[in-house]
């Protein structure tokens, strides 16, 4: 019996894309914080001032904690509002991929954060400004929200992503690192347990 061409055979099913695990999001950590040392190191005078200005290290776990306790509001209250609409959609798609088991999401909440605000604030804002680091944090979070087309979903999406830099940029202008880091920190695990909930709910 002849066997039927190639084309004519069944495709095997697509293999499931692995999780993101919380040692992915550990070493982008590390890498992002190596990087923004060496940037801060070799072009700011005083390197370790980042922690502390421009409001005193108490005063701005004082302060980031009451606004981070604010944005974790907002963040939980426009998902909310938004829950059926495509652009919330879009961004559960996109982080259903990490591992969400147990308590991930802290750990990679934590990461996230004090990584990209290492980075983006304390070692480039100093040299761009708020507006064109944010623009910076939009383009390199472009892979991580594949947007596809120019639509309202994918606007909704950027300006949130964009939004959000601007306000973490203002708090570390005005307040300090510390305070951008935790309402940063606190963005992201009101996010990334929102999608741990949205996951379970369809699985079940």
């Amino acid at each position: 019996m002849t066997p039927p061409p190639s084309s004519d055979l069944p495709k095997p099913p697509a293999a499931a894309r692995p999780p993101i695990r919380l040692s992915a999001q550990v070493l982008t950590c590390l890498v992002m914080c190596l990087i923004a040392a060496a940037i801060i190191w070799f072009t700011q005078d005083a390197p370790l001032a980042v922690f502390t200005r421009p409001a005193a290290p108490m005063w701005q776990l004082v302060i980031g904690q009451g606004l981070a306790l604010l944005a974790a509001a907002v963040s939980y209250g426009l998902y909310r509002l938004g829950a059926s609409s495509e652009s919330t959609a879009r961004t559960i798609a996109t982080y259903a991929r990490l591992d969400l088991a147990g308590f991930n999401p802290l750990w990679m909440a934590l990461a996230a954060a004090i990584g990209e605000e290492m980075l983006f604030r304390a070692a480039l804002q100093p040299l761009l400004g708020v507006w064109i680091v944010s623009l910076l944090f939009l383009v390199t979070h472009v892979p991580v929200y594949r947007f596809r087309k120019l639509d309202r979903a994918s606007l909704v999406q950027a300006a949130g992503v964009f939004g959000s830099s601007v306000v973490l940029g203002l708090i570390f202008q005005y307040v300090g690192l510390i305070a951008a880091i935790l309402v940063h920190l606190w963005i992201d695990i009101v996010g990334l347990l929102v999608v741990r909930s949205a996951i379970r709910s369809r699985t079940m």
